[in-house]
């Protein structure tokens, strides 16, 4: 029989969804530095006194421990000892919420449980701070992401011949062909200079590279994020697009 241990050392996390396990207690689905996701069980999370209440929201970074942890690393859900906010202001305004939750929607259809990814974590926690430009924030977040995936093509180069990019020639990105010419994609030389800041990983540098061209990299890398996703459009932008519709005057 499979023995369980106590998790001593905290985790970095931040939650991505949670909904009601029982008339008291919470089902969390946290993204960690240390362990990727996992879902856990916050027991008594929704009585009025619980610690865990004011904490288990998202956008907020937190110090998780676990306890009762299955023997077995692959075990779907275990159970939260604690969480405590790990300090810092609130990163995400009412303005940005539905980016904000666009990007939590993506990590939960993107990331398999248990596989961890330190550096989309960081780049997670940091896009958090500067989704008041939403555009290049989204975008080079979708980047990284798609690269941690193993699923983005190298932007300095030709997919299917190799070659490094002409900076004068267009190119385009497609979900099964990688990078093509195409003279109805993106300069050479904006998809070199996304390459060499993804390669360099300063957050700002690669928000830089994404700025001039948001929106023609928006139609390629959402099609990317279709294609591996298996979804033709994501809740969060279907939830957006009919808020928008609302708020439209009347013609």
């Amino acid at each position: 029989m499979a023995t369980s241990r106590t998790t001593q050392a905290p985790l970095s996390a931040f939650v991505l969804h949670s909904y009601d396990w029982s008339e008291t207690s919470l089902i969390v689905e946290l993204f960690t530095r240390e362990r990727g996701r996992v879902v856990v069980a916050a027991k008594g999370a929704k009585r009025p006194t619980s610690q865990l209440r004011p904490v288990l929201l998202p956008f907020q970074r937190l110090h998780v421990q676990l306890g009762k942890t299955p023997a077995d690393e692959a075990a779907e859900i275990h159970t939260l000892k604690s969480a405590e906010w790990a300090g810092g202001v609130p990163a995400v305004g009412a303005a940005a919420l539905f980016s904000g939750f666009y990007l939590n929607e993506l990590l939960l259809k993107g990331l398999a449980r248990q596989d961890a990814h330190p550096a989309l974590f960081d780049a997670y926690a940091e896009t958090l701070t500067v989704l008041a430009d939403e555009a290049e924030a989204l975008r080079a977040f979708e980047l990284v992401l798609l690269r941690e995936l193993g699923v983005l093509p190298e932007l300095a180069v030709e997919t299917l011949t190799t070659k490094a990019l002409d900076p004068a020639r267009r190119y385009a990105l497609h979900a099964e062909a990688g990078l093509v010419a195409d003279a109805e994609g993106l300069a050479g030389s904006a998809w070199i200079a996304l390459a060499a800041a993804l390669e360099h990983g300063h957050p700002g540098a690669l928000r830089a590279a994404c700025a001039p061209v948001t929106a023609p990299l928006r139609t390629a890398l959402r099609a990317l994020l279709h294609y591996h996703l298996g979804l033709a459009t994501l809740r969060t932008r279907q939830v957006l697009q009919g808020v928008q519709r609302l708020l439209e005057p009347a013609r």
